[in-house]
């Protein structure tokens, strides 16, 4: 190049070929990882999509179903009845605990809300790599709808479970103790997302995981006291103290205290929910946005 040539100016090039110098200054490869606040933007800026297509799978997901989204409802149900059936008259887990069935549907409707939430969440990267290909956009969107989606679909559920409660005996009365349930829901949802983000990436790397996933609910769930009392079948300090920690036992015992037994739930029952869900919300989302690039070439 000649000296003196500046960006934009022709030069001579081989063969009478004019070159003509551009800056790359401000150039980003494509799929390039944006910096965090950046792509907390780029995630906002697609809000529109992120409810149209929550919305949309809402409404298409058991299309194929003669039933439809009445699944949504029956699952549980069916699941809440078996447990019933199996813990609570032939293991006879209910002895001490007051309004069992209650109990029972509180643990089961709320658990597989977060477990459909998680395993849909934790797939969402693998299970759309044909559009992460194909168009540009934040890839935490993914989980991010799929977690819209839940909250969207567990509505008719949710109404379902405090109408059965109602239903059988003892049937509670409404207080202003139920409007609590609101705070322990969202709580509930952002901890389901975090998670959901976590293992979305893992997922998108090894897909092995699914296969573990499953098992590690059903673990979960045991330890969630879904359909027995924890103070009666675990008595060992250790066990008591994890079982206390976890976050989904956290929320099936808050909501239990406001629907069923009319009281306060403790302040530290809260405090470890919170931590929780927003720890899983911040721990996931930066997690995630590492890998950002990686999800184009995997």
């Amino acid at each position: 190049m000649a000296n003196g040539a500046q960006d934009g100016q022709a030069t001579p090039g081989p063969a009478g070929v004019e070159v003509v110098p551009v800056s790359t200054a401000g150039l980003l490869r494509i799929g390039a990882r944006p910096g965090l606040l950046e792509y907390l933007k780029q995630i906002w800026s697609h809000r529109g999509f992120i409810v149209y297509d929550a919305r949309a799978r809402v409404s298409s997901g058991n299309r194929r179903d003669r039933l439809g989204s009445a699944w949504m409802i029956l699952n549980p149900i069916l699941n809440g009845l078996t447990f019933y059936l199996i813990f609570g008259l032939l293991l006879n887990t209910s002895r001490g605990i007051e309004n069992f069935i209650g109990y029972l549907i509180i643990g089961v409707f709320l658990f597989q809300i977060s477990a459909r939430a998680i395993t849909n969440g934790a797939r969402s990267v693998q299970a759309n790599k044909a559009v992460i290909q194909a168009f540009n956009f934040p890839r935490a969107t993914l989980p991010i709808s799929v977690n819209v989606r839940e909250i969207l679909a567990s509505v008719p559920v949710l109404i379902t479970m405090l109408i059965l409660i109602l239903i059988f005996p003892p049937a509670e009365d409404i207080t202003w103790r139920w409007l609590l349930i609101l705070p322990a829901l969202f709580l509930q949802a952002v901890f389901n997302l975090g998670v959901g983000l976590i293992l979305a990436r893992m997922i998108s790397r090894i897909n092995d995981i699914t296969h573990l996933l499953s098992f590690a609910l059903r673990v979960w769930m045991y330890a969630s006291a879904v359909f027995f009392s924890y103070e009666r079948f675990i008595e060992h300090e250790t066990l008591l103290t994890i079982v206390k920690l976890n976050p989904l036992f956290n929320v099936l015992d808050i909501v239990r205290d406001c629907v069923l037994y009319a009281t306060l739930p403790s302040w530290e029952s809260w405090a470890i929910l919170a931590a929780w869900a927003f720890g899983m919300l911040i721990i996931g989302i930066v997690f995630f946005w590492k890998a950002e690039e990686s999800y184009v070439r995997e």
